[in-house]
């Protein structure tokens, strides 16, 4: 009895902190996922680091980047001060997502 209890729990706790991961239809929660990777130094889409590359649609422009692959592709290779992010840190759906919600909000 003790021992289907415990399997039954463990179950349940796995299924739920699987189902916490995503949001309903198993999409990424880009806004969180930004929330955990960038906005230590993207707050608001500002940039503390460097103050010139900041996430708002001008910035951008101006910084020749005109898509969610160029996000991604500094999230990849960034220039000196932004972290490194390789697929094993984020994967691409969720690069993908947070370089689309990034074009969107900010």
């Amino acid at each position: 009895m003790k021992k289907s209890l415990v399997t039954a729990t463990l179950v349940t706790v796995g299924a739920f902190a699987i189902s916490a991961q995503a949001d309903m239809g198993g999409k990424v929660n880009a806004k969180a996922e930004f929330e955990r990777h960038c906005a230590v130094c993207h707050p608001g889409g500002t940039n503390i680091i460097n103050k010139q590359m900041p996430l708002n649609k001008a910035a951008l422009k101006k910084n020749g980047i005109k898509s969610w692959k160029d996000i991604v592709g500094k999230m990849r290779n960034p220039g000196p001060g932004m972290t490194k992010f390789d697929t094993k840190t984020i994967p691409d759906q969720e690069a993908k997502a947070i370089a689309e919600y990034i074009l969107k909000t900010f």
